[in-house]
């Protein structure tokens, strides 16, 4: 039995509520673009105001229909579209398409007759409201009134699309028939009432005709759900690409903690695809780029690009864009370059470096074949770009033939830069197999979208490994003290330096001389979180200074905050480490753990990552110990981790289960756990495991 969302995208009736007799009108465009674009099935319009819309007899009203369609369009405005709908669940319509603004999008009474929408629905699937409606490129069935419809003929291919903007759905399909880019499936989401992102992949994933998979993300209603869809696409083999608005982190709130200030939404997204497989398009070029280079099947197994040019400007501009993002453009191999040379006498081959330039390859096409099939069947490069100059625009199918017909023999992406202004040439090279730019950034983008991808392998489930059963009960509420907070971390099994909790001068000078050696001396406070700030912690102390020094300290921290210290901290003093910090944020996409640079500067510097921790419906489980190593090797101090310049390497496998044993607090704390952050987490050298100096903790 088809789904309903199977048969909202491949419809055999299609009711159109409210049609227009008049196919100028937005009204009027449903039933006149399926004409146009060839629907086969059967149109039914409703409007009680005209008996016919163009041949097609037009009914009074759903109940007049003369069978129940597969789905409706609903043409209505918002204060009459709720009406419609209840009539079509009434009649069994199993999906219907909700045009029509004036919902959640406009404030409270919008979101109240959003409700009332979604109630009349009962068991019908709604796409929208607010949406432009769908495009089925594969079946030729459009069910949009949107503009871009207006053209004769789109190319069919294999990247479907998800919107949840409607304007965006039309841009995207009008950029991608100039560019000969050819999609499968396009739909607009919109206000996501019922159906939403999740459920277009999850489809997406089983559809035969999509192979890529493009997101334009304004959010994500139900993180848990994407997460889901997004790695059936993976294990699928269809790669998911995003582009993501909202980038901004102007309006972040920060919180009581560093991490709190660092890990604002848009970090929280990028964590979310990281872990899901979904390669972030970085602009909105991106977007159909990434994609026309996924969907040509081809694999890119290392960053060694060649670039092949009779023009030496275009073909530097590439290497050079290509350089900064990492790859690399070595020079040929020597049986490479003889076997270039083979091909082209004289003194216009430039081959012993990349770009190689081969100067008139652009005007001998068997020259151009030669040298593509040598250099994809080089051991030296694991992808090629071929930049078209200006002598293509004479003869642009021959250049468009001499690169196809050198594709059967490898499977290494073939991409093309467009040097002259040529979008004729970019479209035909493309319908050809061939993806091809006109921005030397775009050829990079393409290319690190397909290194993003290969890098990628899906679990084999999502299941969610259950949090440790540490006891919680006896634990306070609020914002806890630094003694206490670190307690709870080493109940969870994070490593803590040695202290004792002082309130005099005497009671200090014994600590210290328990603990031996030089000591840190703290303020100890639930409401100062950041004692450096304010004079509240001093270093290097010993048995004979730290009685003075705790008398001082307590009154330079009053005459900052206005707050007298009645209790202080002495601890052991950690030293020869790696200062990470270690912390926790939470937002509307989840609970996240943070890897990053730590101390004083750990702002500063914001050399951080994130990771969300799984979840099986109201259950949150740790992260693995593989999430917690690849956390590690991400940041830009990992070398200080792993013996940078002959520094000692330090004890990761300890730092990895700090990370393990902090994120099954998090999973188990659950709600509770407001805010968590470690800061310093000495990272000692290998053997002598971590230590957590300093920590913040809240609790519901």
């Amino acid at each position: 039995m088809r789904t309903a969302i199977a048969r909202m995208l491949s419809p055999r009736s299609v009711a159109v509520i409210g049609a227009s007799a008049d196919p100028k009108k937005t009204s009027g465009r449903p039933v006149a673009y399926l004409h146009k674009h060839g629907f086969s099935g059967r149109i039914l319009p409703v409007n009680p105001k005209v008996d016919r819309v163009g041949d097609l007899p037009c009914y009074a009203d759903v109940a007049s229909l003369p069978e129940v369609p597969d789905v409706a369009v609903v043409l209505l405005g918002a204060e009459r579209a709720h009406v419609a709908v209840k009539e079509l669940a009434a009649r069994g319509c199993p999906a219907a398409i909700v045009l029509a603004s004036g919902y959640t999008e406009t404030g409270e009474d919008g979101a109240r007759r959003q409700r009332q929408l979604v109630e009349a629905a009962g068991p019908m699937r709604l796409l929208g409201p607010n949406t432009i409606g769908l495009v089925n490129l594969t079946d030729g069935i459009v069910l949009s009134p949107s503009g871009a419809l207006e053209m004769d003929a789109f190319p069919v291919g294999h990247i479907g699309v998800v919107s949840q903007s409607g304007g965006i759905l039309g841009s995207l399909l009008s950029r991608a028939a100039a560019r000969g880019i050819g999609l499968s499936k396009l739909i607009a989401t919109s206000n996501e009432a019922d159906l939403e992102l999740a459920d277009f992949i999850d489809h997406l994933a089983d559809d035969p005709a999509t192979q890529v998979i493009a997101l334009y993300v304004e959010t994500v209603r139900n993180p848990a759900r994407f997460r889901a869809a997004c790695l059936k696409a993976a294990r699928a083999g269809k790669p998911v690409v995003a582009f993501k608005i909202g980038r901004s982190e102007a309006g972040a709130q920060a919180a009581v903690s560093h991490t709190g200030a660092m890990a604002g939404a848009d970090r929280m997204y990028d964590a979310l695809f990281r872990q899901v497989g979904v390669i972030r398009a970085q602009s909105f070029s991106d977007l159909l780029d990434v994609p026309a280079a996924l969907v040509t099947g081809r694999r890119l197994r290392g960053p060694r690009v060649a670039v092949l040019t009779s023009t030496g400007g275009a073909g530097t501009l590439v290497s050079d864009d290509l350089g900064v993002a990492g790859f690399e453009t070595p020079p040929p191999d020597a049986a490479t370059a003889e076997a270039l040379r083979a091909l082209q006498s004289g003194s216009e081959a430039v081959l012993d470096r990349n770009p190689i330039d081969v100067t008139l390859a652009g005007l001998r096409p068997d020259l151009l074949r030669g040298a593509i099939t040598t250099l994809l069947a080089s051991p030296s490069y694991d992808a090629l770009v071929v930049i078209v100059g200006s002598s293509s625009l004479a003869m642009p199918e021959l250049m468009a033939s001499a690169i196809q017909d050198c594709l059967p023999g490898s499977d290494k992406p073939v991409l093309a830069y467009v040097s002259p202004h040529a979008p004729a040439i970019g479209a035909l090279l493309t319908r050809r197999g061939v993806p091809a730019f006109a921005a030397a950034e775009s050829c990079t983008a393409a290319l690190a979208g397909m290194l993003r991808a290969r890098g990628f392998t899906a679990p084999g489930s999502d299941a969610v490994a259950s949090p440790v059963t540490a006891s919680i009960e006896d634990l306070p509420r609020g914002s806890l003290d630094e003694a206490q907070a670190k307690q709870c971390f080493a109940r969870f099994g994070v490593p803590c330096a040695a202290e004792r909790v002082v309130a005099t001068p005497v009671e200090a000078e014994a600590a210290a001389q328990a603990l031996g050696g030089r000591v840190v001396l703290k303020i100890l406070s639930a409401q100062i979180t950041h004692k450096s700030d304010v004079g509240g912690v001093a270093v290097g102390q010993t048995a004979e200074s730290i009685g003075a020094r705790l008398l001082q300290m307590a009154g330079d921290v009053e005459a900052r905050t206005g707050v007298q210290p009645t209790r202080f901290l002495v601890q052991q003093m950690v030293g020869g480490g790696t200062e990470l910090i270690l912390g926790l944020h939470r937002d509307a996409l989840g609970t996240a753990v943070l890897l990053g640079m730590g101390g004083v500067t750990a702002e500063l510097f914001q050399d951080t990552t994130l990771r969300l921790l799984p979840r099986d419906g109201d259950t949150l489980g740790a992260l693995s110990r593989t999430d917690a190593l690849s956390m590690a090797q991400e940041l830009k101090t990992w070398p200080l981790l792993n013996g940078f310049r002959g520094r000692p390497k330090a004890d990761v496998d300890a730092l990895v289960d700090a990370i393990v044993a902090f994120s099954a607090m998090a999973a188990r704390l659950g709600d509770r756990l407001v805010e968590a952050e470690i800061n310093p987490l000495f990272v000692l050298p290998e053997g002598d495991g971590v230590r957590a100096a300093d920590g913040v903790l809240v609790l519901a």
